[in-house]
């Protein structure tokens, strides 16, 4: 008898274990960044400075416990033309995915449409944090999605 007690216990904790490591991957720490909170801006070709763009439906999320987990989904009414003319295209985006419950990101249809070409990846800004650029694809219709992903200082 004391055996399976013992067992159960293991089994119990184990599965506790699992369920709360899911839970802070998924949903603990992120915080959805509020109304005006993320204003989106590109890196200028012209003067390497960060110029905001028109952004509107802007919904991101971001958390404090890892600098690559922030992402964002927004509309722009500038063209492809336009952007592509005054800021810095991105040579290597590699869209990151986002938890489920994010849902106007999705990672692998950006990532698609990055190598379809049929979005362009600009450098919203260098080191945003050590090692780490945050990335804004936009589509010919207008749709927009950022984040964060390692640049040359961390990538072998």
């Amino acid at each position: 008898m004391n055996g399976k007690l013992i067992g159960i216990l293991i089994v119990g904790s184990a599965v506790i274990a699992g369920i709360t490591m899911y839970f802070m991957q998924v949903y603990a720490f992120y915080d959805t960044v509020p109304d005006g909170g993320y204003t989106v801006q590109l890196t200028s070709v012209a003067t390497g400075e960060l110029e905001p763009i028109l952004a509107e439906n802007v919904q991101a999320i971001d958390a404090d416990s890892s600098p690559l987990r922030f992402r964002a989904c927004f509309t722009t009414t500038h063209s492809q033309a336009m952007l592509t003319e005054s800021f810095v295209v991105y040579d290597s985006p590699d869209p990151l995915t986002a938890p489920r419950w994010f849902d106007c990101y999705d990672a692998a249809t950006v990532g698609e449409a990055l190598k379809n070409e049929q979005a362009i990846a600009y450098l919203a800004q260098e080191n945003v944090h050590d090692g780490v650029d945050r990335v804004v694809a936009v589509f010919d219709d207008g749709r927009a999605f950022a984040w964060h992903q390692l640049n040359e200082k961390y990538k072998n």
